[in-house]
């Protein structure tokens, strides 16, 4: 996971004159990075072609074939990995509404509010569930991607701004 506190505000509270209380981005865990990426279909390319050479020398050489159908099936599965790890969940509190926008491949997919005060928030137990927001009969569901520890720290997280934000007031009488 990545928690990401942004320094940017895209029309979320702040196109209302209204400070954010939480903003976190969410965003799938990738562990290999691109220069590992081309070192490991360099090491496939590799292999591929010795164990297919090695069928054709001993006269299987329709074999070669598989071992390139096998490259190319590698390396579709990683891009489909790496385009699937174009997304993020945005997580905004602010006063007066929590916001919450997805987005695949670099657009977005959906934007829910809700009102802060009445949030209730639940960590799910069922993995791909993630975190749970809830609010006057609706919900949605951000996280999905997240460890069951990266949920739970999360949930923390928001439920502590939240706390703070419903204090606020009474703070300041």
């Amino acid at each position: 996971m990545t928690l990401d506190h942004l320094d940017h505000h895209e029309a979320i509270g702040e196109d209302r004159g209204e400070p954010s209380v939480f903003d976190a981005t969410l965003r799938p865990h990738r562990s290999l990075e691109p220069r590992g990426f081309v070192l490991l279909m360099a090491v496939v390319a590799i292999m591929s072609f010795l164990s297919g050479l090695a069928f054709a020398v001993h006269g299987a050489w329709p074999v070669m074939g598989f071992f390139g159908v096998d490259f190319v099936a590698v390396y579709l599965a990683f891009r489909i990995n790496y385009r699937a790890a174009d997304s993020s969940e945005r997580v905004v509190l602010s006063e007066t509404q929590l916001v919450v926008e997805r987005r695949r491949h670099g657009r977005l997919t959906g934007r829910w509010s809700f009102q802060p005060y009445w949030l209730r928030i639940e960590v799910s137990e069922d993995p791909g569930a993630g975190v749970v927001l809830q609010s006057h009969g609706r919900s949605v569901a951000v996280g999905s991607f997240l460890s069951p520890d990266e949920r739970v720290g999360f949930a923390q997280a928001l439920s502590e701004s939240i706390s703070e934000l419903r204090l606020a007031p009474h703070m300041r009488s």
